[in-house]
């Protein structure tokens, strides 16, 4: 009778583990399929997107950067989600000179660099960028749209292997701060001058007898504030972003070259695309960059009173000139700097 029990009870415990097995697999079974059709309902744009790198060295307060985020988006927009753009501003990916070797090597896909140091691989891109090759930012603008320009980027894009510039982003016209005031060549003699580290941006300051000093640009304030150098060139709107006032007590309105950045997009990248998204990708970024020429623009007008009126807090003095100043050349060539309120310094017409 016990035995009897005993196999009766082994029965209705193998009973019901087979049951427990059947409704295991059942529900694993709805679950997958649950899964699957959820998958199938999702949309194209939450599912796995390719992720493009844009490195650049600029804070993120400045227009750059804020266009740039604008454009990521616009084409992940635009793409239907396919495509998503990550900005990594403030050189979190390398100084410029780094980013540039990016493109190359694959650490990053997009960038935004200055004509001097793309031109590390085709020298003659640097030409736009040496002393008072352009007046203001009109003629930084008419030289983006020019055969000139084209011809150019064609020839980098031929010496890469294939980086391809998108857009042209109008910087800002090149002013110097300086602990030390001067109001001609002369008195540049022996000023230690940060500069990028390009050979265009050594001209003015080597032609004065000043002592240009390549920095990177992280690294700028601090070489400022311990005195590593005595004085920097940039545009109104970086010496703003960066701070550069705070350990600086006087701006120079030098206004020795009219700057601007490049959108350079590595070939690999283009490579996966269909040309009707390299068309799109194209233009996001140009009008990434028309919005952020418009709003630097405006920034440079805006900061000669905004500048003149720190004088009193933050700066002991501001060195706004109106009279002319010679920039002497080793050959002795020269060009006259004319001082305008909130314009560069234009070249003279002799």
């Amino acid at each position: 009778m016990i035995i009897k029990s005993r196999v009766a009870l082994s029965v209705l415990l193998n009973g019901i583990q087979d049951f427990a097995n059947i409704s295991l697999r059942r529900t694993m079974l709805a679950g997958m399929a649950a899964l699957a059709l959820g998958s199938a309902l999702v949309p194209a744009e939450s599912q796995a997107q390719t992720r493009l790198k844009w490195a650049h060295v600029y804070e993120t307060s400045e227009p750059y950067h804020k266009w740039a985020v604008w454009a990521g988006e616009e084409f992940k927009k635009r793409t239907a989600g396919k495509y998503e753009i990550q900005v990594f501003p403030a050189s979190s990916l390398g100084k410029e000179s780094d980013i540039n070797q990016g493109l190359q090597l694959g650490t990053v896909d997009m960038i935004y660099t200055g004509a001097s140091f793309a031109a590390r691989s085709f020298p003659r891109l640097a030409v736009s960028y040496y002393p008072f090759t352009f007046r203001d930012a009109d003629h930084v603008i008419k030289y983006s749209k020019s055969d000139v320009f084209r011809e150019l980027t064609d020839g980098y894009k031929k010496a890469t292997n294939g980086n391809t510039v998108l857009a042209l982003t109008y910087y800002g016209v090149r002013h110097s701060t300086s602990n030390k005031p001067f109001k001609n060549c002369d008195e540049m003699k022996g000023l230690k001058m940060r500069v990028p580290d390009a050979p265009a941006y050594t001209a003015m300051p080597r032609a004065c007898g000043a002592n240009p000093t390549p920095i990177a640009f992280a690294e700028v304030y601090l070489a400022l504030q311990n005195g590593t150098v005595d004085a920097q060139e940039n545009p109104l709107p970086t010496i703003e972003a960066k701070k550069f006032y705070e350990v600086q007590k006087h701006i120079v309105m030098t206004g020795h070259i009219a700057d601007a950045l490049l959108t350079i997009v590595a070939p690999a990248v283009l490579a996966k695309m269909s040309p009707a998204e390299q068309k799109t990708l194209a233009d996001v970024t140009q009008e990434a960059a028309e919005k952020a020429t418009q709003e630097i623009r405006k920034r440079e007008g805006e900061l000669v009173g905004i500048f003149k009126r720190k004088a009193s807090t933050s700066l002991r003095s501001i060195a706004l000139h109106s009279s002319n100043v010679c920039l002497r050349q080793s050959n002795s060539a020269a060009w006259d700097w004319t001082s305008a309120t909130g314009t560069a310094w234009l070249p003279s017409s002799s």
